[in-house]
């Protein structure tokens, strides 16, 4: 009994040990740039636009509004009325009988910016990227064009890779794809906590960037970053990119 209880408690040691080893290099990078690097490579390796497309296809991120979507919209809106020859297809699962449904709040943002309702199509039923390029792949198909159209994706920049290979993989063999990066605000934002007011015994962080923002940002891209190698090691054992 007290064997099996020391190993589990050595065990459990090693498990604390590794975790806060975890942590502690999770925190020191977050005080760097490298989880936004990472990051942005992840949605430039597959980025760009290389000829007309024939299908916008925006893939949907969380319910709408949120900031997925709305950034989504935004872009393929963008890409859609410089093509205006593309037809836009919103991937996500939904009820398109529900006007008050997310996948019908992405098509109103797209009308909203300038997209005509007869170029929207949907692709309602694939709830994860694989369904939806299949799903897409079996809409778009012709026996003339056994490569499949040109389609051009547009999502969040941490997904566009696994995207871009998950739609090869069912068979698009001209994928360019467009990443929805936000933009940062160009102000400075510094400020003198002492010109403010308040408790002076309480450290001034107003000139400190990082400490205010840039800290959790970075934490925030981790977050994205661990997410999605988590998915794109799922998809590659499973054979799906």
């Amino acid at each position: 009994m007290k064997q099996a209880c020391s190993r589990m408690w050595r065990t459990v040691k090693v498990l604390l040990i590794t975790f806060g080893v975890v942590l502690l290099i999770h925190l020191i990078l977050a005080f760097t740039s490298a989880p936004f690097w990472i990051w942005y490579g992840m949605g430039t390796k597959k980025a760009g636009i290389n000829r007309p497309p024939e299908y916008i296809v925006v893939l949907g991120g969380g319910g709408m509004p949120s900031e997925s979507g709305l950034m989504r919209c935004w872009y393929a809106a963008k890409a859609g009325n410089y093509f205006v020859h593309s037809k836009i297809i919103i991937a996500l699962p939904g009820d398109t009988t529900d006007s008050l449904s997310s996948v019908r709040g992405m098509e109103n943002e797209l009308i909203l910016r300038g997209i005509g309702a007869d170029r929207i199509m949907y692709e309602d039923s694939g709830a994860n990227t694989r369904a939806q390029a299949i799903n897409i792949r079996r809409m778009t198909s012709s026996p003339a064009n056994p490569l499949g159209p040109a389609i051009l994706l547009v999502t969040s920049p941490e997904h566009l890779y696994r995207a871009t290979l998950a739609f090869r993989k069912a068979g698009f063999r001209k994928v360019d794809g467009l990443p929805a990066f936000e933009q940062e605000i160009e102000t400075d934002i510094t400020f003198q906590g002492k010109q403010l007011g308040g408790r002076k015994w309480i450290p001034d962080v107003g000139e400190n960037i990082t400490i205010r923002y840039r800290f959790w940002t970075q934490m925030h891209y981790e977050m994205l970053i661990m997410r999605e190698w988590a998915a794109l090691g799922y998809y590659w054992l499973k054979g799906w990119v």
